[in-house]
């Protein structure tokens, strides 16, 4: 029995020996892809990135060469680092650094030592590269940018990071991506494919020809060339008047959802993120917590809206049928209720109803409009999700589908919010306890996008598309289902004309007469709103921020505007003559009324933003 089972463990070794050699030699092809990685070199051919144009087909963004310093870390051979670091303009120690780092991530795949040599360096260190053995020159495109405006706008391009890489097998290290904006948004679109060659190497590392006759070499394929919507001469027109102020502009078309112009003040010249001086360029941006010039505020800052609110809060009471446009309600400087501070209030005429609540911008009226609204049903928290429901049919307290690289939802409370901060059911709360959402001030914030779609949703007379910045491409309009229809929103028709009506008012008899623009009809609203941060760890009110909103013509809308200037007063102080001024730029395409544009663009508001560093008051409108 011994005996027999000898046999049998030699037995079945042996034909385990024999499975495994099975195996690797007929089974496993991992060895054979060694030796053809030995043998084979890939090179790819980068291709040319698609041009971005505005609208009017004027270009923004296009090409010019670019040459990377590549190593293959198993292929080098001692060299005069001296000299090399001295052509390069690096340091020996950062060199070192850097091919170590290539080594680790691979010793038979090339990786980027030094990218974006210029023409110059290029065509010097040409002369001298067959003394790095190892080192080749590899041609890519950076972006050219034609014009020195919206930063924000098209993006970036950068290295592609490793966590990229090892998602996606169309990138390798080094390869180039978009990082932000539109760039980033459509890379997919933008980026093409990459050529391939394979070149066959001899047991010297000496190039002998194709692989198989180039049979499985390719071509690159240029990116597709996009249209944006941007108005690329409204845009420069609207960074140029926001100049050292902070804050953002988003324009847009009604009838298509089109994005004519998103501005964000301060901004950057694209062109500092382009070439060797991009790394250095983005951290002196990044670091600049002042300004913040990489914060995208059109897109990214959640302010109280301020009045501009007030006409949601008049077409939700009409919706609800509790008031009519002929209501009238009293305003003695404000509106009064126990003994709280009252929500305070201009002069004008007293008793008034919605057209001239919206003209004159009476805190009082639309304070007793809310309530109404809110006491209209048994408890307070079906009267809040009512409210809440009418305002996410525009958009509000939410993601809008938008096809932007970055953006925040806003806030809009409902019932659950209130519950949570007054600890319901133990202490109850009342429409009185959240009246200042009645004004578009209390737990309200808003994106500037978002309410410029909510003033272009006015201007349709209840229904908005998507907003977009993507036109065409390759010449061809987009047709994605998101941007192409309509968004209805819960208010009848029928009850956006009386608000309309009290908007135009504002340009003819109210808050924004002295910004009238001769020949346009324009329908606005002026908004002031309450600014608070924290200074030395206490809450300390700043200088009221200026919003303002229009659309233009009245009967048949081509803009939509929002405009949000951080510190700046009041409502028609600064916002309501940049958003006159770009009305009237879209238009006319060109400016009558010079005073106006004189005085934005001789007036600064980097003192106020000054003030928390150098203690003078802030200026605190009642």
């Amino acid at each position: 029995m011994r005996k027999l089972l000898l046999y049998i463990i030699i037995f079945t070794t042996g034909l385990i020996f024999l499975a495994r050699l099975f195996y690797l030699q007929i089974m496993d092809d991992s060895l054979a892809v060694r030796s053809q990685d030995n043998a084979i070199e890939v090179v790819y051919d980068y291709p040319q990135r698609g041009y971005i144009s505005d609208r009017n087909g004027k270009l923004m963004v296009s090409n010019q060469p670019s040459y990377d310093v590549m190593a293959i870390p198993r292929n080098l051979k001692p060299f005069d680092t001296t000299e090399f670091c001295k052509i390069l303009s690096i340091e020996p120690e950062e060199l070192g650094r850097r091919l170590d780092k290539a080594k680790i991530y691979s010793p038979i795949l090339p990786s980027v030592i030094i990218p974006q040599l210029t023409k110059a360096e290029y065509a010097y260190l040409q002369e001298k590269m067959r003394k790095y053995e190892g080192f080749y020159i590899q041609k890519r495109s950076l972006r050219d940018y034609q014009v020195d405006h919206s930063a924000n706008v098209l993006g970036y391009i950068a290295q592609v990071n490793q966590k990229k890489v090892n998602e996606d097998p169309y990138y390798i290290s080094g390869d180039l991506i978009g990082r932000s904006g539109v760039e980033k948004v459509y890379e997919e679109l933008l980026r093409g494919e990459k050529g391939v060659k394979y070149i066959q190497k001899d047991r010297f590392n000496r190039d002998i020809g194709p692989y198989k006759d180039g049979i499985y070499d390719t071509l690159p394929t240029k990116g597709k060339d996009i249209s944006i919507t941007i108005d690329a001469e409204l845009q420069a027109y609207g960074e140029k008047l926001m100049k050292n102020k902070r804050g953002g502009i988003v324009a847009i078309e009604p009838e298509s959802g089109e994005i004519l112009s998103l501005v964000t003040a301060p901004t950057y010249d694209p062109a500092l993120l382009v070439g060797r001086k991009r790394s250095p360029n983005y951290t002196r941006l990044y670091y600049d917590s002042i300004a913040q010039p990489l914060y995208d505020r059109g897109l990214l800052a959640e302010y109280p809206p301020g009045s501009p609110f007030k006409t949601l809060t008049g077409l939700i009471a009409l919706q609800e049928g509790v008031i009519d446009t002929d209501d009238r309600f009293s305003c003695n400087n404000g509106y009064h209720y126990g003994a709280r501070r009252p929500l305070g209030c201009h002069s004008h005429p007293s008793p008034l109803n919605l057209v001239p609540g919206i003209a004159h911008s009476c805190n009082s009226y639309f304070a007793q409009v809310y309530r109404k609204t809110i006491e209209k049903y048994p408890t307070p928290q079906e009267g809040m999700d009512t409210w809440n429901k009418h305002l996410q049919s525009f958009g509000l307290g939410q993601f809008m589908g938008n096809d932007l690289s970055t953006g925040r939802p806003g806030k809009i409370p409902d019932a659950d919010y209130y519950n949570r901060i007054y600890n319901y059911p133990t202490y109850k709360w009342y429409s009185t306890a959240t009246i200042s959402n009645a004004i578009g001030q209390g737990e309200i914030l808003m994106t500037p996008i978002q309410l410029a779609n909510m003033t272009a949703t006015i201007a349709n007379r209840g229904w908005y598309y998507t907003p977009h910045i993507l036109k065409e491409i390759d010449g061809d309009p987009i047709k994605e289902e998101k941007f192409t229809v309509k968004n209805q929103t819960t208010i009848d028709r029928e009850h956006f004309d009386p608000v309309v009506e009290g908007m135009h008012e504002v340009y003819k008899n109210g808050t924004a007469r002295s910004l009238q623009i001769p020949g346009i009809e324009i329908a606005g609203k002026t908004g002031t709103a309450e600014n608070y941060t924290k200074i030395d760890g206490k809450r300390t009110q700043l200088t009221d921020h200026s919003i303002f909103v229009a659309f233009a013509p009245v009967d048949n809308p081509k803009i939509a505007i929002a405009v949000f200037v951080e510190n700046g007063y009041w409502g028609s102080r600064y916002a309501g003559r940049i958003a006159s001024l770009m009305v009237e730029k879209y238009i006319k395409k060109e400016i009558t009324r010079t005073d106006m544009e004189d005085w934005i663009l001789n007036n600064s508001l980097e003192e106020e933003y000054a003030k928390p560093l150098s203690g003078e008051p802030f200026i605190i409108n009642r």
